[in-house]
């Protein structure tokens, strides 16, 4: 079964093994006094949580279930990564990351899911590297589980509109701090209590400046925009891909691309956007053009039928094949599917 953080079941025991969490010892330059009082205040408490058990463990790091007994017993998930070091200890830019997501939750943006601590676990001298504990709020539900919950008739064109917005209205709130969450999927959109929703897991988020090169391992396979199949350079558009095929998923409920392959997964995205032409083929990479049937580019209703005239406007906008021709995520919550009232059925 999915759970809130899209991680695979692993044993409980690695957190004990890794030791007490403690403070982070190292600020940034020319920060000293400012970013000394800032870890010391994110940290005071990090040695209180108790572990209730493993939620799961993947590539990027082990998510435990915790409770917080600083704050009346609060039920929080901790999750562990491993930085590597350098000379100097914990580098600059993870620091600078951390940092940075640690300020977003000044705003309290509802639809991100807050980062509550950041603290300092073992160190491990022969792997140059330190181990470091994020504790989020814990929410019990992800997108993937409440979709799979549903009754047969699924969500009402109203709820499917609201939790798009949504999970637009948070994209476009890490985009204006600069971070691409770069592994949106449905397992990783959580569901609160009152049924709103959330971005989570930053564990593959990373500070942007220009156009980055992503690891084949980023975003899971369904959800991957075509650029990074092709192992192009990215910007933030892959977010806007990928929010493309949930919103897909939420009419439809099922994945819009569920590819068995890189390859495969390319066919089935060049059945929607048709097969590129020689003009618009990147170049300098490895993988042919001649690889792939030709084929023409479809409208998203052709593969989604419940999707109204503006949604499937909105997603022929947001899948396009170029990252350079997708609106940002402000650009969408801006869109004809949104501003209009009443949805049409």
């Amino acid at each position: 079964m999915a759970n809130p953080y899209a991680l695979q079941q692993a044993s409980a025991s690695s957190f004990k093994d890794n030791g007490e969490p403690q403070h982070i010892q190292r600020s940034l330059p020319g920060e000293h006094h400012q970013q000394q009082g800032r870890v010391s205040s994110m940290n005071q408490a990090t040695n209180h949580y108790e572990e209730l058990g493993v939620i799961g463990t993947g590539a990027y790091g082990t998510v435990y279930r915790a409770r917080d007994l600083k704050n009346s017993g609060t039920i929080v998930a901790l999750k562990k990564v491993r930085v590597a070091l350098t000379e100097d200890g914990v580098p600059m830019s993870t620091l600078r990351e951390i940092f940075m997501l640690k300020q977003l939750d000044t705003f309290g943006h509802p639809n991100v899911v807050k980062l509550l601590d950041v603290c300092q676990g073992q160190r491990l001298e022969h792997e140059g590297q330190l181990v470091l504990f994020l504790v989020f709020e814990h929410l019990d539900q992800d997108l993937d589980e409440y979709l799979k919950r549903l009754p047969p008739k699924g969500l009402s064109p109203n709820t499917i509109q609201r939790l798009a917005c949504e999970m637009l209205t948070g994209i476009d709130f890490l985009h204006s701090h600069r971070i691409i969450h770069r592994d949106l999927k449905p397992q990783n959109l959580l569901i609160s209590s009152d049924g709103h929703l959330k971005l989570a897991d930053f564990g593959l988020a990373k500070t942007y400046d220009f156009e980055m090169k992503l690891t084949t391992v980023v975003v899971t396979l369904w959800y991957r925009a075509p650029e990074v199949l092709l192992g192009e350079a990215y910007n933030s558009s892959v977010d806007i891909w990928s929010a493309g095929c949930i919103i897909a998923e939420l009419f439809q409920r099922q994945p819009l691309f569920p590819g068995t392959s890189e390859g495969n997964q390319l066919e089935k995205i060049f059945e929607l956007t048709g097969r590129p032409s020689e003009a618009q083929w990147p170049r300098g990479i490895s993988i042919a053009r001649e690889n792939f049937r030709p084929t023409k580019r479809r409208e998203p209703h052709d593969f989604c039928p419940k999707l109204c005239d503006t949604s499937n406007d909105l997603l022929r906008l947001m899948l396009a094949f170029n990252r350079y021709e997708r609106p940002s995520a402000r650009q969408c919550l801006n869109h004809t599917y949104f501003t209009q009232e009443p949805m049409p059925t």
